[in-house]
């Protein structure tokens, strides 16, 4: 069983891949980030097509959060403000502001710096 929670990123996308690892290297949070490309997708208890749509938050119980609230997980793991930060966008409306900010940095991600069109996300929710 893992000890640690793990973020979980689009490696195919530069956009994805820069954000990563500005937060590793910027923010040092405690948990590990992975390429979904180059994970054990199911180990994780997570489905490709999810990982494709959304950053994904797995905590060590297996408890996987998606996309802004992926990010609301992890700033608490940074301490300080950033924990505050993270309290406050799980916390309505602000949970729903950033759900839909998340979306549509995602479904643009193509077109922001570091974006390819290998970065272009699926534009609905997998099921």
């Amino acid at each position: 069983m893992r000890t640690r929670p793990v973020l979980v990123y689009d490696g195919d996308c530069g956009f994805c891949t820069t954000s990563a690892g500005a937060a590793q290297r910027l923010l040092r949070p405690a948990c590990d980030f992975t390429a979904w490309q180059s994970t054990d997708l199911d180990a994780l208890g997570v489905a490709q097509a999810r990982a494709e749509y959304e950053a994904l938050w797995v905590a060590p119980d297996g408890v996987v959060h998606g996309g802004a609230q992926a990010v609301a997980k992890l700033l608490p793991r940074v301490g300080g403000v950033w924990a505050v930060v993270g309290a406050v966008l799980t916390l309505p409306p602000v949970r729903w502001i950033a759900h839909g900010v998340y979306r549509v940095i995602a479904n643009n991600r193509g077109r922001l710096p570091g974006g390819t069109r290998a970065c272009a996300a699926p534009a609905r929710r997998p099921s």
